[in-house]
């Protein structure tokens, strides 16, 4: 490796926790508060003359640092710093030196961001659709006094099912499918004259569905089994 390579992987794996909180995101604006504190501490280590223009116009500027001062280790100090720096007058110029510096070691932080950020949102997006559907599931059986692992399975291959509807990653013809095998009359309402004889996870048709849902949780930094306890 190259002293440049070098010193831009040992600054990802600094940030790299900084990266992986996007699994906590909720929305798009938190994501975005994300990627913009990972791009600043790619650049403190990366950009240093850039970097120090950018922090003294934060330092300086007397609306932003009224503004970071009076969230300082609050819930929204985060936010706040993120908001001031993209107003501060180094941001662009930040930004753009931090690209040219990745992309002179082969390595485009935008693309690296976007797919996360497409990972999380699908993920979310299919959570939020599920989630009316889960809570009748769930309650279901904490209402049952008798419910068997056998319950438990069927609820979750529901929810598999109501979260692949809202997941493009998976094929509608492996959705189709599945319907088919079920005899589901409702594609949007599985629970509608439900033969749970026929929901066998062992059948071939189903196995798309089951990986489909959990590879597009482990896009979105999560997994099936949080989705389902939460």
């Amino acid at each position: 490796m190259t002293p440049q390579e070098i010193s831009f992987t040992n600054a990802f794996n600094a940030n790299r926790p900084t990266l992986a909180s996007f699994s906590k995101c909720a929305s798009q604006d938190e994501l975005h508060i994300v990627r913009d504190t990972f791009f600043i501490g790619m650049a403190s280590q990366l950009c240093h003359q850039e970097y120090e223009s950018f922090r003294v116009s934060l330092i300086t500027d007397p609306t932003s640092f009224t503004s970071i001062a009076s969230t300082l280790n609050t819930p929204k100090g985060l936010e706040a710093m993120v908001t001031a720096a993209r107003a501060s007058d180094g941001w662009e110029a930040l930004l753009s030196v931090l690209d040219t510096v990745a992309t002179a070691v082969n390595s485009d932080l935008d693309d690296i961001w976007m797919t996360l950020e497409k990972g999380r949102l699908e993920w979310l997006g299919a959570l939020n659709s599920a989630h009316p559907l889960k809570v009748i599931l769930k309650d279901a059986l904490d209402q049952d006094e008798k419910t068997s692992d056998r319950d438990v399975l069927e609820s979750k291959m529901i929810y598999i099912y109501a979260l692949s509807l809202s997941l493009p990653s998976i094929e509608e013809s492996s959705k189709e499918s599945w319907r088919k095998v079920v005899k589901m009359e409702d594609k949007t309402n599985p629970l509608k004259n439900y033969d749970a004889d026929l929901w066998d996870c062992r059948k071939d048709e189903w196995r798309p569905l089951d990986l489909g849902v959990q590879a597009a949780a482990e896009r979105g930094g999560s997994s099936f089994e949080a989705a389902w306890a939460a």
